[in-house]
């Protein structure tokens, strides 16, 4: 994943433009599931440019969903099966291990097996996130 210290060498403006276009990704995503969103939480949501944002949205079907972007997939779960950001966050990084391990009982090339590196390592970054409680403070997501 990102360094860390790129997050301290954006400007605000820079964090601000971030945020908002893994807003676009992160609906879009969804858009191209066939999911469409209605609204956001963004006392649940939670970003840290350029590394992850973490939407919680909810659907026109009155559904909630997380939705994850950044320097990672895009990807989503329903947000019943977490009921804050942070254990969505751990939520991904299982969902990712799992899928990984999937991808390299089947596979049957090398840009299989590269995909579920990837995926392995972006959900250890996210685990990491995860266990760190200096990135669970208000001032910092």
């Amino acid at each position: 994943m990102t360094n860390e210290n790129e997050y301290s060498a954006m400007s605000e403006q820079q964090r601000a433009e971030w945020v908002r276009e893994q807003y676009q990704k992160a609906t879009k995503y969804l858009a191209e599931k066939g999911i469409v969103t209605e609204s956001v939480a963004p006392e649940s949501s939670r970003y840290l440019p350029p590394i992850v944002s973490v939407w919680k949205l909810r659907t026109i079907n009155q559904d909630k969903v997380w939705v994850i972007s950044g320097d990672v997939p895009c990807d989503h779960i329903h947000a019943d099966s977490e009921s804050n950001v942070r254990d969505a966050l751990r939520n991904f990084s299982m969902k990712w291990q799992m899928q990984a391990e999937a991808i390299r009982q089947s596979a049957k090339d090398k840009s299989q097996l590269a995909f579920a590196a990837y995926l392995v390592s972006r959900a250890e970054g996210l685990y990491q996130l995860f266990e760190n409680d200096k990135f669970w403070t208000e001032t910092t997501v």
